[in-house]
């Protein structure tokens, strides 16, 4: 783990799902290539999705057809490939390893902890419910909970007013740079999560994330600062 400020007393701890609470690639890979084959379309080795998976949808099918939602297909792939993905949302999806525990402490020390997510409600909400977190979890916001998504902070100030806690005193984790950028303008500390799904071309020490972990167990780590 490297940092560049201790910082300790977090008010909340709030997560990014995909990529840092949960390894929700093998499910999202297998839509894919489902789609794809659906489609006629050859299917793609799951290391040359994984990078993409938290992107979303549209990276989703930018990567398998190579078009974006401004081709006539677009809508019709994307949501053939969103419905099989909730039709099949948690076969493989497991939490990252140590987010077990580190969900118990929290809950343990009376800290609360959420989720922000661009991940659609639609999807959000039953992954959550799959995995028995929905009744622990002190929110779950969602890409289309507020009118922004991230990297605009209002979904991390929607989480902190619905905890009822001051952005300042809370640690955001998450392996994107947009993660980093929202939780960053939402004036939080964040955590870069290099387990999570980065790609090649990603670097991210460039972030500007006050540290960048390997692991949950690290991020326990840093909350024992």
């Amino acid at each position: 783990m490297t940092q560049k400020q201790s910082v300790h007393g977090y008010d909340a701890v709030l997560l990014d799902l995909d990529g840092t609470l949960a390894d929700t690639a093998p499910d999202l890979a297998n839509a894919l290539n489902q789609t794809l084959h659906y489609y006629g379309k050859e299917q793609l080795p799951f290391d040359t999705i994984r990078p993409h998976v938290s992107h979303g949808g549209l990276a989703l099918i930018k990567l398998g057809f190579g078009f974006d939602e401004r081709h006539a297909d677009y809508a019709e792939t994307r949501e053939y490939l969103l419905n099989y993905y909730r039709q099949h949302i948690a076969q493989h999806t497991r939490l990252f390893a140590g987010m077990g525990e580190l969900l118990a402490t929290l809950e343990s020390q009376g800290t609360p902890w959420g989720i922000v997510t661009n991940k659609p409600a639609r999807l959000t909400v039953p992954l959550l419910k799959a995995l028995a977190l929905d009744q622990r979890a002190a929110c779950a916001v969602s890409g289309d909970t507020v009118s922004n998504s991230k990297p605009h902070p209002a979904p991390l100030l929607h989480a902190c007013k619905i905890i009822g806690v001051n952005a300042g005193r809370c640690l955001y984790v998450g392996d994107a740079e947009r993660d980093i950028e929202a939780g960053r303008n939402a004036g939080m500390t964040t955590l870069a999560a290099s387990f999570g799904y980065i790609g090649e071309n990603d670097n991210i020490d460039r972030w500007g994330a006050d540290g960048v972990v390997n692991s949950a167990k690290e991020i326990a780590a840093w909350l024992k600062h």
